[in-house]
């Protein structure tokens, strides 16, 4: 366990989550549209649904509730999911600064919490928002800890070799 904080940190990736029963891979997404770099990636390596839902939902964006905060549950496997959560303005670091928005991520974490509740699953992520997204672990760490891991949803960190 990490330093208290609830969390379960490991060495590996998330997209080959530990342990037994339901899970959800959680991880950030832009808001404009772009499957890019990263993460994202290594989800469609393994799985076509979650780049192919993500780009339908932004596609069709006048309809629904596509935007930061917001969340996208897909189904990959008989007791997984992954979770898109839009969680950063924009793609690139420049003169507005870093792309992640942390009250987005905080909204999101709300959002994957329930859901994991109602499947009796545990939630599996990479340092969110701190790759492309240029955000800070330190931010970041503690609204996992007051969304998930403080409505008793099991969390485990995956940090790559």
């Amino acid at each position: 366990m990490g330093m208290g904080t609830g969390i379960a940190y490991v060495r590996g990736d998330a997209t080959t989550p530990l342990g037994k029963g339901p899970k959800v891979i959680a991880h950030v997404c832009n808001d404009l549209g772009g499957w890019g770099k990263g993460f994202v990636l290594a989800v469609s390596r393994r799985w076509g649904e979650p780049e192919a839902a993500y780009r339908r939902w932004h596609r069709e964006r006048a309809k629904n509730d596509f935007g930061l905060g917001a969340v996208q549950v897909v189904q990959v496997d008989r007791l997984l999911w992954v979770a898109n959560m839009i969680g950063q303005h924009g793609m690139r670091t420049g003169s507005k600064g870093v792309p992640v928005r942390y009250e987005a991520i905080d909204t999101a974490l709300g959002t994957v919490a329930a859901r994991a509740a109602e499947l009796e699953a545990s939630v599996h992520m990479p340092r969110i928002g701190c790759g492309l997204a240029g955000g800070k672990w330190e931010r970041v760490e503690p609204l996992i800890v007051a969304r998930l891991v403080g409505a008793d949803v099991p969390v485990t960190v995956y940090d790559h070799d």
